[in-house]
Order: structure tokens, then sequence, then C-alpha cells
């Protein structure tokens, strides 16, 4: 008979708090969609990439110092000391996506696009089995399964957007409007990160490295701006005002880029890639309905 694991009774006394870890999780789009032959050396292509970036970023140390790393077969996930998410925030994202694009150019090679989220909370490592399990990693792959980075990434042109990366707003408020990062806060824009399903709801910011289509179009900041010059894309100067999502009733309006369906959540799917009337339609992506809101006195929730 296996011998009995000790379950702690939540609430019935206080014990120590677990330390904070930082994750960062990446999954291939379209992974299933390969053909069968190409899954097991995309899973060992995935972790070389992200290798490859931290080598390019100056986070060797990192690389050799992960906590419990797992493969998810189409992704990776590790841990880390939060001391480095600044770093990971800003280069290791803006790096990972320009290791994607040099990969893609290369003929013959599988295309790897990849989503990516970013979290910090407290969670065991202390050796044992079972470390790195709890809500902040469960909240991880929420934030990477979430609508708008699959959105956002079903949007933009595959020859040039490798990457997508949404931010969890712990991390956000700590790290990136906290100044510690080399990332502006105009280069992310907020979004209500739910998944199909789930009883699952955040708010959270996306990160673009290199945004292309659609996204231009909707106004989402490219990286190759300086970001360490903010007047130039703060509101009243001659950069574009950072963008967001305002909810009114029960449609959504947007003001710069919007990635969700209404606020009762309704998901479709189309066809090829196209924008009709009021009305976004992001090929095999989520479908963003509402309306296009510029302006107005709409109280932001």
């Amino acid at each position: 008979m296996p011998t009995a694991v000790p379950m702690p009774r939540p609430w019935s006394e206080s014990r120590p708090l677990p330390g904070y870890r930082a994750l960062l999780a990446v999954d291939a789009k379209d992974f299933t969609g390969l053909p069968a032959i190409l899954h097991a050396p995309v899973s060992r292509l995935i972790p070389e990439l992200v290798d490859t970036a931290l080598d390019q970023a100056g986070l060797t140390g990192l690389k050799d110092a992960k906590r419990f790393p797992a493969s998810t077969g189409d992704g990776i996930v590790f841990g880390f000391d939060p001391e480095q998410l600044p770093f990971v925030v800003s280069p290791l994202l803006r790096v990972l996506d320009e290791v994607l694009s040099r990969h893609n150019s290369q003929q013959g090679g599988a295309r790897i696009r990849l989503r990516a989220s970013v979290h910090v909370g407290p969670l065991p490592d202390s050796g044992a089995p079972g470390d790195g399990n709890g809500k902040p990693r469960n909240d991880t792959h929420r934030l990477l399964d979430s609508r708008p980075v699959k959105a956002v990434l079903a949007a933009a042109s595959e020859h040039t957007t490798h990457l997508a990366a949404i931010i969890s707003d712990r991390v956000h408020e700590d790290v990136i409007l906290g100044g510690y990062t080399g990332l502006h806060p105009d280069h992310c824009v907020e979004v209500p990160a739910t998944v199909e399903g789930k009883s699952f709801a955040q708010r959270a910011w996306l990160y673009v490295p290199s945004p292309s289509g659609n996204l231009l179009a909707a106004g989402v900041m490219s990286s190759g701006e300086d970001s360490r010059n903010p007047e130039s894309s703060r509101s009243g100067s001659t950069g574009p005002e950072r963008p967001s999502v305002v909810y009114r009733d029960n449609s959504q309006q947007v003001e710069g880029i919007g990635v969700l369906g209404s606020v009762e959540g309704g998901i479709s799917y189309q066809g090829p890639t196209a924008y009709r009337a009021d009305n976004q339609h992001w090929g095999s992506g989520d479908n963003v309905s509402g309306t296009k809101h510029v302006g107005g006195t709409e109280e932001r929730r």
C-alpha cells in the first residue's frame, strides 16, 4: 500500500508562506496541426530556442538555474528567482522573438511561433516532489491559454510576428510600472484574460515585440520604437496613445486594440482574415465583436 501523504488543513493554523518564484511558460501555436513526424523534433527544439535566447539576452545564469522545469509537449515552463523578472520581461522576450525570426527564415525548417506568459507568486521549492505546483503556476498556464494572446497571434502575420507574450497584472505593476525593466508601459496593452470553458478571468497585459498586419492597424506599438524615450509615446505627445479596452453594456468598446468577444464571452471562428464594418474577424483565431470606440466619456472598469 502506498504511504499516505499528509494533507494540511487550510485555514486551521498559520504557516510560513512559500518563497516567491517567477514563472515563464511558452507554448507553440498550431502544434497539433504539424505532421506527426515533426512533433518530437519540435518538442525538443522549443527548449533549445528558449535557451539560445537566454544566452543571447545575457541570462546564461538563469538558464542554468531553472527551478522545477517541465515540458508540456508543445512548450515548456520553469520557475526562477523573481530578481530576474525585469530581465525576462526585457530583453529576453524581444530576443526570443528575434531567435524565432531567424529560425523561421531558414528554408525547410518547421515554422515555430510561440505564446509566452510571465507571472510570479508563492510556490513550494524545497527540492521535494510537487515543487512548483500551486495557484501561480495554474494561472501562468491559464494566461498562456487565454483568448487575448491566442487571438493576437492568430491575427498577426506569420512572417513578421513570431511571439506574443501575456504578462500578469502583478508582474506588470511591480516590474513594468515600477520602472525596473527596459520595457516601457506604453508597449503593453491591457486585456481581460479569460479561457474558454474555465472559470478564469484576470486583468493582464499583452506585449508583441514585432507587431504586424491587423495589430499595426489597431495601434499596437512596435518594439522598434525607442522605449527609453517614453515622452515619444505618451498621450498628448506626437506618439500614439496607449491602447485600452473599454466596456459598455453588452458590447466591447475598443480604443486601440481589442482581442476578446463580447462581455458575455462570445467567441467564433472564421475563415480568411478580414475586417468587416464594426467587427474584427481574425482568421482561425478568436472573433472580436463589438464596435470601435475612440474618445468618449465612458467610465473604464
